[in-house]
């Protein structure tokens, strides 16, 4: 991947006494949020998450933040600081804790039981963990921990505020204000205001929403609108939303039971997930409200509830295989209802219209944003931004967690509000604090890691470029036997081609020029067997373009006999 900063350089030592900040995810994009911080020669690591594919890179699972630029020095890592559980936040952890296990993770209580789910599926046992709440104050070497309670769409989320001896950083991971929400667990402004008062040197602030006006939806506002659609559905109901979203969970819970509904699960981590959340007490389960989901064909299918993952349209998840028919065991009937009671994530809207047309097509009634209020946003919007710029009033602003827009939106709030140095960066943009004034100094390398079935960093562009060409161009393959002795051509071409709704017959009027170009080159003193394939590739090629305006693969082949 090109770098965004061209005119940057490679970042100087240091300085004595300063605080270095390298994001290596979540600046530029929404997703792959990771943030290393370095003083005194140490490092410490915030977050460690994961971004999902797009339509533009085929067969990739998962897509990792670039750990190159601290390989070599991860001996000097004292903590990583996990500040809630979704996966774009610690999705990524157990890849690096496979390059040093023993790193410590700190985080809440539900964060790390989602993560040691995560560790346990990778084999790794000796990660040490630092349970924390809002209040705990731990350090790890340089690094003095605060933590700051903070409302988002998972229980459990933290604030961090870290103290070196260059000064005060205030990271809020995400966050928004909701004054209402369903666990009482509210932002903690009085905290955010304290830490204001001692001086908060550097403040990074959640990007996402700040394009948004006003202040972010109530999640209560939801629980109305999904009492409605229970009410009016006289059939089976599907709700589809993150594995970790425990408060859309709970409330569906409470509806199922309002309405005399048993509700099962849908999907290995919305399964597992929720098991962790009730254990800990995150989840409150009525009795006698769940079944195991094959248990629900016993039911009549007004007393069915589904709750499945699929909510981004992930070919693989359990909702977009009911949309294809082609669950294990369930299958979508006319006049069912499903609920997809999430927002979309930037990239996966074709996917996720892909699914609603699907079941639509299948007789669903499909409840969605576009359609009803069946979700509001975890993060904080322009009208909490300022709030919080108030109350903190920082030395220096850096906006992360965000597209670039997002984060210009963002730095325009904090300037409103009165702050006069606000640090643009995006992954691999270096931004040291010295003396209380925070500069960006330089890049280091830092691309995008592909996670591709159990090969991890091997993918390249080059062979995602491939891929898609052959998944839109096709390919096609010429092979063309070289008499060593008289020097010609002595058998073929013979060519083949997939990917496109060509027959052989097609290939009749080319397979004389490619001969020709062949002996030329032969004629010409050429043997070597790569520039004979480049002349077989050029010359099939500029055919295929001028005659059916495509730019296939071409798999060229000469064999000297």
């Amino acid at each position: 991947m090109s770098h965004p900063h061209p005119e940057l350089s490679a970042p100087p030592e240091l300085p004595a006494g300063g605080l270095r900040v390298i994001p290596l995810g979540g600046l530029g994009e929404v997703g792959r949020n990771m943030t290393v911080f370095e003083y005194d020669g140490r490092l410490l690591v915030v977050d460690c998450g994961v971004l999902f594919p797009d339509d533009s890179q085929p067969g990739v699972d998962l897509i990792l933040p670039d750990f190159g630029p601290i390989r070599d020095r991860l001996d000097a890592v004292e903590a990583i600081v996990l500040t809630h559980g979704h996966e774009d936040h610690i999705g990524a952890t157990p890849y690096l804790l496979r390059e040093r296990q023993d790193i410590p993770l700190v985080g809440s209580e539900l964060t790390l039981a989602l993560v040691n789910s995560k560790l346990r599926e990778h084999r790794l046992r000796q990660t040490p963990f630092y349970t924390v709440k809002e209040g705990d104050r731990i350090s790890f070497g340089p690094f003095d921990l605060e933590f700051v309670a903070v409302n988002h769409s998972i229980p459990d989320a933290l604030a961090v505020a870290i103290r070196t001896g260059a000064g005060m950083v205030l990271h809020t991971g995400d966050f928004k204000m909701d004054q209402l929400p369903l666990d009482g667990r509210i932002t903690d402004l009085r905290a955010f205001a304290r830490l204001g008062e001692e001086g908060v040197d550097l403040f990074l602030t959640d990007s996402t929403n700040a394009e948004v006006p006003g202040f972010t939806t109530a999640e209560r506002r939801i629980t109305p609108v999904l009492e409605q659609a229970f009410a009016e559905s006289s059939q089976r109901i599907i709700v589809a939303c993150f594995a970790s979203h425990v408060h859309r969970v709970q409330q569906v819970l409470d509806a199922a039971v309002k309405h005399n509904r048993k509700v099962a699960y849908v999907g290995r981590s919305m399964v597992r997930n929720m098991a962790i959340a009730r254990d800990l007490g995150y989840l409150t389960v009525p009795p006698g409200v769940m079944v195991e989901a094959k248990e629900l064909a016993d039911l009549a299918p007004e007393r069915q509830v589904l709750i499945s993952t699929g909510s981004q349209g992930e070919p693989l998840s359990a909702l977009a295989r009911i949309a294809q028919r082609s669950h294990n065991f369930v299958h979508l009937q006319e006049g069912d209802t499903v609920i997809l009671a999430s927002s979309l994530i930037p990239g996966n809207e074709n996917a996720v219209y892909r699914v609603i047309n699907g079941l639509m097509r299948l007789g669903a009634r499909v409840v969605h944003k576009g359609n009803a209020l069946v979700h509001v946003s975890g993060h904080a919007s322009a009208g909490e931004l300022l709030y919080c710029y108030n109350i903190v009033r920082p030395r220096n602003v850096l906006p992360v967690h965000g597209e670039v827009r997002h984060m210009l939106a963002n730095g325009e709030l904090a300037k409103a509000t009165g702050v006069e140095n606000v640090v643009y960066a995006e992954d691999g943009v270096v931004v040291d604090l010295v003396d209380g004034v925070a500069s960006v100094v330089g890049k280091v390398e830092c691309g995008y890691v592909f996670v591709d079935g159990q090969s991890v960093g091997d993918v390249t562009e080059s062979e995602l470029k491939d891929r898609r060409i052959l998944g839109e161009e096709g390919f096609i393959s010429v092979i063309v036997v070289v008499d060593s002795v008289s020097g010609k051509v002595s058998a073929g071409p013979e060519i083949h081609a997939r990917g496109h709704a060509w027959v052989d017959s097609d290939f009749e009027s080319i397979k004389q020029p490619i001969v020709d170009a062949v002996n030329r080159s032969l004629d010409e003193g050429t043997t070597d067997t790569y520039q004979l394939q480049q002349t077989v590739r050029r010359t099939i090629g500029r055919w295929v373009s001028n005659t059916h305006k495509r730019r296939p693969m071409i798999i060229p082949v000469v064999v000297e006999a």
